[in-house]
């Protein structure tokens, strides 16, 4: 049984990214939608949050839920970006063994944005 998720937010849109992975991840634990939940950034979605106080703000709020993060460690080396996103208590790890794992266990659903 799927029982938990991982969402993949590599789009570096701010609306988008406010109408959708944010907003979502925001509610899906208190509205017990899934056991556990992660949020992974990847690519642009990094930049999005280095550089925007408002986005920041919104993922405290997410953590507050209960909501992992983490962060690709290549992407976020290239960004320059390592000490916004450990200030938001944001994992920098490599993302791709976690996203490997998680594709390949039964428990696990995984959407990319």
């Amino acid at each position: 049984m799927k029982e938990n998720l991982l969402i993949v937010w590599s789009n570096g849109d701010i609306e988008l990214a406010n109408k959708f992975p944010l907003l979502y991840a925001s509610v899906i634990l208190d509205r017990e939608y899934w056991k556990t939940a992660h949020l992974m950034l990847w690519g642009p979605s990094i930049l999005l949050v280095k550089d925007n106080k408002y986005i920041q703000d919104k993922i405290r709020q997410i953590q507050e839920t209960g909501v992992k993060m983490s962060a690709c460690i290549v992407c976020v080396e290239d960004y320059g970006a390592r000490e916004e996103l450990e200030k938001l208590g944001i994992e920098v790890t490599h993302t791709g063994e976690f996203l490997t794992k998680a594709l390949k266990d039964e428990t696990y659903s995984v959407l990319t944005i």
